[in-house]
């Protein structure tokens, strides 16, 4: 879900390709978590600190903050893409912190 956000923000944004940095880190992340049961913690953290950064990274961007090295539009259009684009974040950050609950109550049993 977190990568279709991505994608979908990509598009109607028209982003010029830089966050497919974002997108290559995330699918790592997730083959990580779900190829290496071993380090399934700390890829859990990980992909929770990740869709974090996207969904704030969604809030952020829409508004025209002078240190922001561009200036977003202030359209309707731009706006639904970032509620998109945060909104599908929220579901990855919450398997990630049900997965890490039910983890850490297996350790401590």
């Amino acid at each position: 879900m977190s990568w279709l956000g991505l994608l979908v923000h990509n598009f109607l944004e028209s982003v010029d390709g830089s966050t497919i940095a974002v997108g290559l880190v995330s699918a790592g992340l997730f083959l990580g978590w779900w190829r290496i049961p071993s380090r399934r913690k700390a890829m859990g953290w990980l992909l929770l600190g990740m869709g974090m950064v996207q969904f704030a990274g969604a809030t952020v961007t829409v508004v025209p903050f002078g240190f922001l090295p561009f200036t977003p539009s202030q359209t309707l259009g731009h706006y639904l893409a970032h509620v998109e684009y945060g909104a599908s974040q929220v579901p990855l950050a919450g398997a990630m912190i049900k997965q890490l609950r039910r983890d850490s109550g297996k350790s401590q049993a």
